[in-house]
């Protein structure tokens, strides 16, 4: 998730049935590229998990929140949960003989309606809208990507193979040793967040701190893309200008 990478989920599959081991894959954001034709190879393997967990809010174009977990097993899964207290006893008539017993599905006894908003999402636009949105969203992470190696005061820290760029300013000259990198790049990453124009988070690769765009919105342009470059690149001379960080030897 903090890269947008996928482990070799075939693999691990084989390993958990090696073992006899229980195979969860957190899908989080990127199991909705299963949904793609053109993306579904990143994440092959992850059918044949015994349990997959997928947050709808992330990149399903769902209002927070709303996640979901899938379980192939429905009776190891029901025999997980359920309980056996007397107030919670079934009955073949009446309101406990309808319907699926979802307090025997989790530790919630009760719950929200939270699956209303994605059949309401579903129902509106279909899953072919869904998928061109997360297909869309890759192509923008892919030339951010281009963007930041081809520019001389930008450097990418990860590979971004699904949805997410990790990157940072990387100024001109070598001046600057590691921890006044850091430092420059946070700088950054606050001015721009308080511009209004994008709302990166950061993350840490490899003791680095770099940058990182995730991108899941389906009103997301290329041209919004084009604009974070630039601004980017604008505050990280501004930054070195003002001298709002520490500067050591390379």
């Amino acid at each position: 998730m903090n890269t947008g990478a996928s482990d070799d989920l075939g693999a691990l599959a084989d390993l958990a049935a090696e073992e006899g081991l229980w195979f969860h894959v957190d899908g989080a954001f990127g199991a909705w590229a299963a949904a793609s034709d053109r993306l579904r190879g990143q994440v092959a393997g992850m059918e044949r998990a015994d349990s997959l967990a997928v947050d709808l809010h992330k990149w399903g174009s769902v209002p927070f929140e709303s996640a979901c977990v899938l379980v192939r097993d429905a009776a190891t899964h029901r025999a997980a949960f359920a309980s056996s207290a007397d107030y919670l006893r079934g009955a073949d008539r009446g309101v406990m003989a309808a319907g699926l017993p979802f307090a025997d599905r989790g530790v919630d006894l009760t719950r929200g309606f939270k699956a209303l908003k994605v059949w309401m999402m579903l129902r509106a636009y279909g899953l072919g809208r869904l998928v061109a949105a997360v297909e869309q969203n890759v192509d923008q992470a892919k030339r951010l990507a281009a963007l930041v190696d081809g520019h001389g005061e930008l450097e990418r820290l990860a590979p971004a193979p699904l949805n997410v760029v990790c990157f940072r300013v990387r100024p001109a000259g070598g001046t600057l040793d590691a921890e006044a990198r850091d430092v420059l790049n946070e700088e950054v990453l606050l001015r721009l967040q308080e511009s209004g124009i994008a709302v990166p988070s950061s993350t840490r690769i490899g003791g680095r701190y770099a940058l990182r765009a995730c991108f899941v919105g389906h009103r997301t342009r290329m041209e919004d893309v084009d604009r974070l470059v630039e601004v980017v690149v604008v505050i990280g001379r501004e930054v070195v200008r003002d001298g709002a960080f520490r500067v050591g030897v390379a």
